[in-house]
């Protein structure tokens, strides 16, 4: 039945986006996570990396987490000589994690989580209108 589609599909996204949700969360949490020795690396952002897989029991494309990985780059530097891991010259390695990324990252996450929310709520009740027309 199509309908049954429709609620699988859609709750294969909104379990995406709450993986989602979940790293930008760890993200925000570690912003300020610095390596414990001397030159030491800090957290490192991660990212989220969707794919479309065919359910062929179902016969359709779910979205799913293809990869959790880590953002490339370098770490930002700042001066405190008197932190455990700052280096020679007094510089501490910051996590590479943007608040401003990780908020963007975050409603885009919650649209989407809304979205297939809607479509669940809304092929839910074409489902009970259905069987109360059976009835």
């Amino acid at each position: 039945m199509d309908l049954d589609r429709a609620l699988r599909i859609s709750a294969a996204g909104m379990a995406a986006q709450s993986t989602r949700l979940r790293v930008v969360a760890e993200n925000l949490a570690n912003r300020d996570s610095t390596g414990e020795a001397p030159g030491a690396d800090p957290y490192r952002r991660r990212t989220v990396n969707f794919a479309n897989r065919l359910d062929r029991a179902l016969g359709a494309e779910l979205v799913n987490v293809s990869r959790i990985g880590t953002a490339p780059g370098d770490f930002p530097t700042r001066y405190e000589p008197s932190h455990p891991a700052a280096d020679a010259r007094g510089y501490v390695k910051t996590p590479n994690v943007d608040s401003l990324v990780e908020v963007m990252d975050m409603r885009e996450a919650q649209r989407s989580y809304s979205a297939n929310l809607s479509v669940l709520e809304t092929t839910r009740g074409m489902l009970t209108r259905a069987i109360e027309a059976l009835r």
